[in-house]
């Protein structure tokens, strides 16, 4: 059994999903695990991670609108205003959707469907840079060596 672990740091350009997909396969890849369990965490309470369509941009523009209209950033909605407008929803938003995905790994890759991707959810108004931290567990490759 092996295990690894890494981080990745993302810049985010405000609201929005950032796809990290390709980051994260190059990294499992490196690891020489064939066959595992990932697990893809973010370090912060304004931002999370989903799986989503990475086939179609308007599904990400769809998903953005969504939850703006569903948390509004409205200051009198909320106690917590002294971080800014977006701050308070931008918790409820995370709180809405997930900080870690689990993924399995089978040949060295992400188990991921056709058309679905890793993607950083932002939910703050300005740029962040965001931390993401990579947990993989699982059987490395054959190392033959004459076992």
């Amino acid at each position: 059994m092996k295990q690894a672990q890494g981080t990745l740091s993302i810049d985010t350009p405000g609201q929005g999903l950032v796809e990290i997909t390709a980051e994260i396969a190059q990294w499992v890849l490196r690891q020489g695990v064939s066959t595992g369990l990932l697990t893809v965490y973010i370090r912060h309470t304004s931002a999370s991670l989903v799986i989503q369509e990475n086939a179609d941009p308007s599904v990400m523009k769809d998903i953005k609108t969504f939850f703006m209209k569903l948390v509004p950033e409205d200051p009198s909605l909320y106690t917590h205003t002294t971080e800014g407008p977006d701050d308070m929803p931008a918790h409820i938003k995370g709180a809405l959707t997930e900080t870690s995905l689990s993924i399995p790994v089978t040949g060295k890759r992400m188990a991921l469907g056709t058309w679905q991707g890793i993607y950083v959810f932002e939910h703050r108004i300005r740029p962040h840079r965001r931390e993401i931290v990579l947990h993989l567990t699982g059987e490395a490759e054959d190392s033959n060596d004459g076992e």
